[in-house]
């Protein structure tokens, strides 16, 4: 699938400023390649995801995008600026896994201390309010669970009001509700015009929340669009049937299958005539109990990206540079 180009206009017909411009961007480290010539925009609004297998060049990706690192050709526009002078404004944030948090003071008084650092800033209970943290602004951080400092952690980076807002792994420690809660407190701020990239190995976190999909492998980025149109991408669909002693070797040899994958007494063949399949498991094996699915974001990722491992990571191999609000 072809790279998403999007441009746009104000209402009085002037150039919209894109959130993120990425172009013909490459990064290498001796003679590793971690980037290999990336194109991309993002505008202002757009929640995206940002996926890809470990070492595949996220990181350093975003590392660029933060100015925390240059590219060795290329350019990296944030808002029509260089990023470092973009961050200077406070017009970026990033929330980050880990650190960058003082165990002893209290959650109010983390938000406070950072407020202090900019000249410009929303007021401490409004980011308290909209992270969802209110009821714990006395706590010590020390005393918060992994979600909670997450949570803490976006609530600081909201002090700036950024145009831009890049997550790594943000949901990481939070339950199901918290996870609701935080993906509507950033659709809500979308709507207002701030732009989001988002970096997550929960898949179906990014085919719910994402307006976009960005995959990235090898350095290039090997998909861009919706949800439905990455899923689209992985041709087939999967036939699940409950078969006692199946053989894999047998299955694979089947016209038209692509992967068998046996589990107990259930077995899960890949195919692009599904159909055929289940004809064969109904007519000449024990086979039953059968249902044909339509393939997911994860068969596509495994597809596009050939990562054997099954699920995106969100540390390259090739740094592992990180930023804090």
């Amino acid at each position: 699938m072809t790279q998403t180009s999007i441009s746009g206009t104000t209402g009085t017909g002037a150039a919209v400023v894109p959130a993120l411009r990425l172009a013909g961007v490459t990064k290498d480290f001796g003679d590793v390649h971690a980037v290999r010539g990336i194109d991309l925009t993002l505008e202002p609004g757009e929640i995206v995801a940002f996926l890809g297998p470990n070492g595949a060049g996220k990181t350093t990706t975003i590392d660029m995008m933060l100015g925390l690192s240059k590219p060795t050709t290329g350019t990296v526009d944030v808002l029509g600026l260089q990023p470092r002078q973009a961050i200077a404004r406070g017009l970026v944030s990033a929330v980050m896994q880990t650190g960058g948090l003082l165990k002893d003071l209290t959650v109010r008084e983390t938000v406070a201390y950072m407020d202090n650092l900019f000249a410009d800033t929303a007021p401490v209970d409004e980011v308290l309010h909209t992270a969802g943290i209110e009821s714990i602004a006395d706590r010590k951080v020390g005393k918060c669970s992994g979600g909670e400092q997450q949570r803490l952690r976006f609530a600081m980076a909201l002090l700036s009001d950024p145009a831009l807002l890049l997550l790594d792994e943000p949901t990481t420690g939070m339950d199901v509700e918290g996870r609701r809660n935080f993906w509507s407190a950033i659709r809500a701020d979308a709507e207002k015009g701030r732009t989001v990239l988002f970096a997550t190995h929960y898949l179906e976190e990014a085919d719910q929340y994402a307006d976009r999909i960005i995959l990235i492998s090898q350095g290039k980025i090997v998909a861009d669009g919706t949800g439905s149109q990455i899923k689209a991408l992985a041709a087939g669909r999967t036939v699940r049937a409950t078969l006692p002693g199946a053989d894999a070797t047998e299955l694979s040899a089947l016209p038209g299958v692509e992967s068998v994958d046996i589990r107990g007494e259930a077995v899960y063949i890949h195919a692009k005539d599904t159909d055929a399949i289940a004809r064969h498991l109904l007519t000449t094996t024990a086979a039953h109990d059968l249902e044909i699915t339509a393939r997911g974001l994860e068969d596509a990722f495994l597809s596009l990206t050939g990562d054997a491992q099954g699920a995106p990571d969100s540390t390259d191999s090739t740094t592992s540079q990180g930023a804090s609000a």
